[in-house]
């Protein structure tokens, strides 16, 4: 399934995105005035291959949940049956995501990818409100700081699981899916990850997550070098990548990314975790590049290592670090507003307004 996804991945559509631009140029307003949102509905024309592309709608959220081996290490003062109980607030929709979805008339999806511990909760498929999906790969992951964090056949499952949402999410109807993720101590294998795709220090690509002191951020710092050091991930190698310092819920973000751009749906990325997951997918394919629209900039510093990588802008910048797919959720109306202007915005010569 990976091989064939990445292989259904294809550029942009030039002929799309050069009529995007032209109608961009005959729309009752200055050139150039939107800014980002501009060369935004252009992107988005060039992946739908038409233009004016769809708009990006309804909106699907998936979350995926793991846990984490490298939590041994004190990387984060939360316990780590917090994830479990995380995703039983999802479902109850307590969460700010799903406050945030209401908001924006998003499904949420909840999946869990590898919680360690016992959910509270059945799988659920309730269209009417938040639904579960059980898909446990393993349990956790290892303890990067001691071996790797998962084999390469259980990097591989992760993938192919967000992969398979995707799929499932698209054929339901949805016309952007939006990057979720619950794991407590996932922004330590989000800084490896990012610090191995991107070449930048462990110090540059590690923040303080939920907001650790000066002593468990150092920690965490240390904990990151180590295992970059132990494993020597080649960042040609998306899949050793994951497997040796990534998290499931790393791992099926990517998928989830990969996905999308073989179905030519855009894709809309949370904070750093979704962005340390889009490091993978593109290199995977770099063409899925095309597919990702960063929603935010998160406050963890790794984010904008990640972003400038990818070659993204995000769309707004709050401060955020909570995850979950909160700050993609307040981004969704601004990618909405950049495909609506190409549908309803008159030209000079339909509206009869001069031009100068």
């Amino acid at each position: 399934m990976l091989e064939s996804t990445v292989a259904a991945i294809r550029p942009l559509d030039e002929a799309a995105m050069a009529a995007a631009r032209e109608l961009q140029g005959r729309l009752t307003k200055p050139a150039g005035s939107l800014g980002a949102l501009e060369p935004l509905s252009v992107r988005l024309a060039g992946l739908a291959g038409t233009c004016p592309p769809p708009l990006p709608e309804p909106a699907a959220v998936a979350i995926f949940a793991g846990d984490h081996g490298v939590h041994a290490q004190g990387v984060t003062p939360w316990p780590q049956e917090v994830t479990a109980q995380m995703i039983a607030n999802f479902v109850a929709g307590g969460a700010v995501v799903n406050a945030f979805a209401r908001q924006a008339a998003a499904s949420v999806t909840v999946v869990d990818v590898g919680v360690a511990t016992p959910l509270p909760v059945e799988p659920t498929a309730d269209p009417a409100g938040p639904r579960l999906i059980a898909a446990n790969v393993r349990p956790g992951t290892r303890d990067l700081t001691v071996t790797a964090a998962l084999t390469r056949g259980e990097a591989r499952a992760a993938v192919e699981t967000g992969i398979r949402v995707a799929g499932d999410l698209v054929d339901a109807g949805a016309g952007i899916l939006l990057t979720g993720d619950m794991g407590i101590g996932n922004t330590t294998p989000a800084a490896a990850l990012i610090a191995a795709f991107t070449g930048v220090d462990p110090a540059a690509a590690t923040g303080r997550g939920t907001g650790v002191d000066d002593e468990t951020y150092a920690r965490k710092v240390g904990v990151v070098r180590t295992a970059l050091d132990r494993h020597a991930p080649d960042p040609a190698d998306p899949l050793g990548v994951l497997a040796a310092v990534g998290g499931l819920e790393h791992a099926a973000l990517a998928g989830l990314v990969l996905g999308a751009a073989a179905r030519r749906v855009p894709v809309l990325l949370d904070g750093v975790i979704a962005v340390s997951a889009a490091l993978a997918a593109a290199a995977f394919a770099p063409d899925s590049v095309g597919a990702m629209v960063a929603g935010h900039r998160s406050a963890e510093p790794g984010a904008t290592a990640a972003l400038r990588h990818l070659g993204l802008d995000p769309l707004i910048d709050l401060g955020l670090r909570l995850g979950e797919g909160t700050g993609a959720l307040l981004a969704l109306p601004v990618v909405t507003g950049a495909v609506r202007v190409l549908h309803e915005v008159a030209t000079f010569d339909s509206a009869g307004v001069a031009e100068k």
